[in-house]
């Protein structure tokens, strides 16, 4: 894929938090999160279920407007099931 995917929402303590994916293409996903109240991006924190969601989402639209390639699509479903297996 050429460019990341991302997304800002707004926290429940008004805080925007910009989530930020990058496919490295090694058969990983890198997650990347930064607070607006904060100057550092974050780099070790995990994804939340509903950040696992809102990703699926973004890159299956993605795939059927043909910006991102099915592989990419499909690592992001293994991921979110390794990861819900994990919680």
């Amino acid at each position: 894929m050429k460019r990341d995917i991302e997304w800002v929402e707004k926290l429940e303590d008004r805080v925007k938090r910009k989530v930020r994916i990058k496919f490295p293409g090694n058969g990983q996903v890198k997650w990347q999160f930064k607070r607006s109240d904060e100057e550092e991006w974050d780099y070790k924190s995990k994804p939340t279920d509903e950040d696992w969601a809102n990703l699926e989402e973004k890159i299956d639209a993605l795939y059927h407007r043909r910006r991102a390639p099915y592989k990419d699509l499909q690592l992001v479903q293994q991921l979110r099931r390794e990861a819900a297996r994990e919680n």
